[in-house]
């Protein structure tokens, strides 16, 4: 039995008033990605049978380079905020969960690096 009162029980544990802030851009990445995603597969689609010329011509546009950037760089970000709520959910020490959550920023950093170099590299001849 304790003897703190109703509100001394609740007091640090309400809203940190940044989860709707969080709720919105992770709807605003969904839909971005859901229009970047078809951008992409219409894309490809309309490239079946081309020759690998013609699909680096096709990226050195600076229209497709720019959405395939906008793409690697929403697809990280939106898997980011998304992985981030599930480790807040099921990590319950928040050391290990510090931990988790500085490593998946990091591991999505890394990826959408290589992606950018990868669209710069293929479509403009970026030397790496």
């Amino acid at each position: 039995m304790s003897l703190r009162s109703p509100l001394g029980k609740v007091l640090g544990l309400g809203s940190a008033k940044e989860g709707s802030a969080h709720w919105y851009a992770q709807r605003v990445s969904a839909v971005a990605l859901v229009l970047l995603g078809l951008w992409f597969f219409l894309s490809l689609a309309s490239l079946d049978g081309a020759t690998h010329a013609n699909v680096v011509a096709w990226l050195a546009s600076p229209l497709h380079a720019a959405l395939a950037l906008l793409l690697v760089v929403t697809a990280a970000h939106h898997a980011a905020l998304g992985l981030q709520v599930v480790v807040e959910d099921y990590v319950a020490d928040k050391g290990r969960r510090t931990v988790v959550l500085v490593a998946i920023k990091f591991a999505l950093v890394v990826a959408a690096v290589v992606g950018a170099l990868a669209v710069l590299r293929i479509g403009f001849g970026v030397a790496a």
